[in-house]
């Protein structure tokens, strides 16, 4: 009789609840204690708390509401982005917010869950953010495809504003090129070139170089 070989369980992933609500912890506590593979280690009331506790170690994961009084959990995950820690970070809100949405994303956010349907989709989250893989609410996703709509037509609309030649002196402009090299690549006068320049600055809402060089960049002419 060939016996089952032993298989050895992996213990649940640590995770660390922050939300200034204690019945809201304790609704996310009983969704996620239900499972096999997570389990909740502490909880704490404020970002700043979320933050000294990652700091002692053996945490996998924290999940941490957006509000919250003395530090926010944009700001608890600026500070755990800015240590350099491996711990995992899903963002809770009743925010349907694109600053917030993306705001998070940026300071190293894995995932962002609304709050209002927190008992279908935290637990996906969890194991998505665990994974290293993006997890985003339908809302949020909806808010993605709104934004890159509007950046494509927002770039298109800027691009009809310009000429060709004003592309490219813009790009020349942006690769660092003095007005006077401008106008020998392009075969124009000096003063041709310094009037494409201004109203590029005048067409665009620009005051500088810089700001016309981000464009650019924002806009695929160069690459950063």
């Amino acid at each position: 009789m060939t016996s089952t070989p032993y298989v050895r369980q992996r213990p649940p992933a640590r995770v660390v609840l922050a939300d200034d609500h204690a019945l809201v912890r304790q609704g996310l506590r009983h969704i996620i204690d239900a499972t096999t593979d997570l389990k909740v280690v502490a909880e704490v009331g404020d970002g700043a708390a979320a933050v000294e506790r990652v700091g002692h170690g053996d945490i996998d994961l924290v999940v941490m509401d957006i509000s919250m009084p003395r530090m926010t959990g944009l700001q608890a995950a600026r500070e755990l982005q800015r240590r350099g820690g491996k711990t995992a970070v899903l963002m809770l809100s009743m925010h349907d917010n694109e600053q917030y949405f993306f705001e998070a994303l940026k300071l190293g956010a894995v995932g962002y869950v609304h709050k209002s349907v927190a008992d279908r989709d935290l637990i996906t989250a969890c194991r998505s953010a665990l994974r290293g893989e993006p997890f985003l609410y339908p809302g949020a996703v909806a808010t993605l495809i709104r934004d890159y709509l509007g950046r494509g037509r927002e770039a298109t609309a800027d691009a009809t504003l310009l000429t060709p030649r004003e592309e490219e002196v813009l790009k020349l402009i942006a690769e660092g090129h003095s007005g006077k090299e401008i106008a020998d690549l392009l075969v124009l006068s000096p003063k041709t070139v310094e009037r494409h320049r201004a109203n590029l600055l005048e067409k665009l809402g620009m005051k500088d170089r810089l700001e016309l060089t981000r464009y650019a960049i924002r806009t695929g002419l160069i690459e950063p």
